[in-house]
């Protein structure tokens, strides 16, 4: 059932998504003439490699310079047309064929790549038993504002007690996290960890 709703969702989504998906590719293209369509592994469930979809949003060849795969905040090699994509969220909105495709689902922890998995310990590794999400329960406490550790836990939490209830929150919350603001209501029992 999951799934079928994912494909519905998704499909869905690119339809109405298809006029800000094309108004990007040509913001992207203008600028300097690159590929539009920025492409990178990322881990999936169980650990499994997938092709993660974006629009590109930084210089072409940003891995081999500056800080490589790390983007960080005023990251000189994000282009003009990028930042706004990145602020609007409009550069992930391609992650929906990721999830018609059946490498990704609606709602789970947020992709990543090959050598942050390499660093989970032993329990963050069941970050990998759900696939990942275009949303999830970290995106509405607080996206790329929460350090690396916080998200983790988040995500942690949300494996151990997804159901359908947590899933539609996470839908309807998703946009007010888009436009700045986090999810204050009840975190369903989770705490941050001691610091």
């Amino acid at each position: 059932m999951n799934r079928a709703l994912d494909v519905v969702i998704a499909g869905a989504g690119l339809v109405v998504a298809s006029p800000l998906l094309a108004v990007g590719a040509l913001a992207v293209k203008v600028e300097d003439g690159g590929p539009v369509l920025y492409r990178q592994t990322r881990v999936g469930k169980d650990g499994a490699d997938f092709e993660l979809l974006k629009l590109r949003t930084m210089i072409v060849g940003a891995e081999q310079q500056g800080a490589g795969y790390a983007v960080d905040r005023g990251d000189t090699r994000i282009t003009k047309a990028g930042r706004l994509l990145r602020r609007l969220s409009i550069d992930e909105l391609p992650q929906l064929w990721n999830v018609v495709r059946g490498d990704m689902s609606m709602i789970g922890p947020r992709p990543t790549l090959r050598y942050q998995v390499e660093q989970y310990d032993e329990r963050q590794l069941h970050r990998l038993d759900v696939k990942p999400g275009i949303t999830g329960w970290a995106q509405i406490h607080g996206r790329a504002a929460l350090p690396w550790a916080e998200r983790i836990e988040l995500d942690l939490w949300y494996v151990r007690h997804r159901d359908w209830k947590t899933d539609l929150l996470i839908l309807l919350r998703t946009p007010l996290a888009l436009f700045g603001g986090t999810y204050k209501g009840a975190t369903g029992g989770w705490k941050p960890p001691a610091a």
